[in-house]
């Protein structure tokens, strides 16, 4: 298999665990709500922010992996950027509306 697939695989795995990682984040510190009503911005805000962080991280892991493995080191940045940014929104959504849901009937 080719480097760059490898990136791409390897970000579209780290966009799913972005996503555990943001969720988890927020159930942590009581940011999710299942009030409708009821929107933080911190968990936008915080979401946003650990995924930029884990985007990073990465890019500086697989550096050092592949530096010298592809033709241009500019390609480690931006080799799947998009994919990882889609995955970790769909996944990151999913699991909140799990999570968080709709809030349950008064009995």
């Amino acid at each position: 298999m080719k480097p760059l697939v490898k990136i791409y695989l390897i970000r579209i795995m780290l966009g799913i665990v972005a996503a555990f990682i943001c969720v988890g984040y927020n159930f942590a510190t009581n940011t999710i709500s299942n009030n409708p009503d009821v929107f933080k911005f911190n968990t936008l805000t915080n979401g946003i922010f650990l995924a930029l962080i884990t985007y990073l991280v990465s890019y500086y892991a697989l550096k050092r992996v592949f530096l010298y493995q592809v033709e241009k080191p500019q390609k480690i940045f931006t080799m799947g950027i998009g994919i990882y940014f889609i995955t970790w929104l769909v996944f990151w959504i999913l699991i909140y509306t799990l999570i968080a849901g709709p809030p349950l009937p008064p009995p």
